[in-house]
């Protein structure tokens, strides 16, 4: 079981998209006419009215299964997962409606939910996608789900916005790491493909306590990226690496081996059934991810000037 979060600022476009299709179905909901389109909108709408200076008004999830779930699913169970996905998440006192897709192999379900509460109260989002990812995996082990592989299985060409940019970083890094044996390679390395690097120095010293990534004017840090990819994880890969007497240089070009191998590995990405992307709906509301960028700092900077505080709302 995998989410994908996301905030928007139209109910109407994406209620219309997730409903306007012979192959979707209301499952469950809570405080909206669910037998009508424009009345899910329109009581969505009205809810939101109550704090009408909050832009991105609208909450949506897609939960995902493996196919290899596709038994042990049924309906019922379906809607009770997602019901538990949001008391977990935080999303309570509030209008949703959950609406089954069976237009992918893989078993899934949106969830759009208002918000604005019942109460004129903002549901926040802050650090929501790591706090799902958390919330998914101890479901997906409680319940006996099939427990994915990991990034290799996500279907790059069905990904869009910031999970695109993220992935792509991804990708790099996991190549960068297995050749580089000091932070000089990484960056010439990682520049070659459009990534910059930026550290984060502890308050006052020169000392490289965080980092983050940045391509397309977008970035992630390393943790956003994967765990091993924070700056202690990469710092001990590169220990190793120097151990192990790997040795790369960062002018040489990848040998055919390597070329080969990459290809041969975009291939079997493409052959992957189970995907997170949104395609359309994605860029219909175009809206990021709720990712958090890590705040910028400035480049190998002995003294760190004092930093405005990174906003945890939702800018208006």
């Amino acid at each position: 079981m995998i989410a994908k979060v996301i905030t928007g600022k139209s109910f109407g476009g994406c209620v219309r998209y997730l409903l306007e299709r012979e192959q979707s179905a209301v499952l469950d909901s809570s405080g909206v006419r669910d037998y009508d389109i424009k009345a899910i909108i329109a009581d969505l709408n009205a809810q939101r009215k109550m704090r009408p200076q909050l832009g991105n008004a609208v909450g949506h999830t897609v939960l995902s299964w493996s196919n290899e779930d596709r038994e042990k699913l049924t309906l019922e169970k379906m809607a009770a997962h997602a019901r538990e996905y949001m008391q977990k998440m935080g999303i309570r006192n509030t209008q949703y409606v959950t609406v089954l897709h069976t237009d992918r192999q893989h078993p899934h379900l949106h969830i759009v939910y208002n918000r604005v509460d019942n109460d004129g109260q903002t549901i926040g989002n802050f650090n929501h996608w790591h706090k799902s990812r958390k919330i998914c995996r101890e479901m997906t082990e409680r319940y006996g789900y099939h427990l994915g592989k990991g990034k290799e299985k996500v279907n790059r060409q069905a990904l869009r916005g910031s999970d695109s940019l993220r992935y792509a970083i991804y990708d790099a890094l996991k190549y960068v790491m297995t050749k580089a044996t000091s932070w000089k390679q990484v960056e010439t390395m990682l520049a070659r493909q459009g990534i910059g690097i930026h550290y984060k120095y502890r308050s006052g010293t020169n000392e490289v306590q965080g980092i983050s990534f940045e391509k397309d004017s977008v970035k992630f840090k390393g943790s956003a990226i994967d765990r091993k990819f924070s700056f202690a994880g990469m710092e001990k890969q590169l220990s190793e690496n120097r151990a192990m007497g790997i040795t790369q240089s960062t002018t040489e070009s990848p040998t055919l081996a390597d070329q080969i191998r990459e290809v041969l590995g975009q291939q079997e990405q493409r052959s992957e059934a189970y995907e997170t992307g949104l395609g359309l709906l994605g860029d219909l509301l175009n809206m990021p991810t709720s990712i958090e960028p890590e705040p910028d700092p400035m480049w190998r900077r002995k003294k760190k000037k004092p930093e405005q505080e990174q906003s945890r709302g939702i800018r208006r």
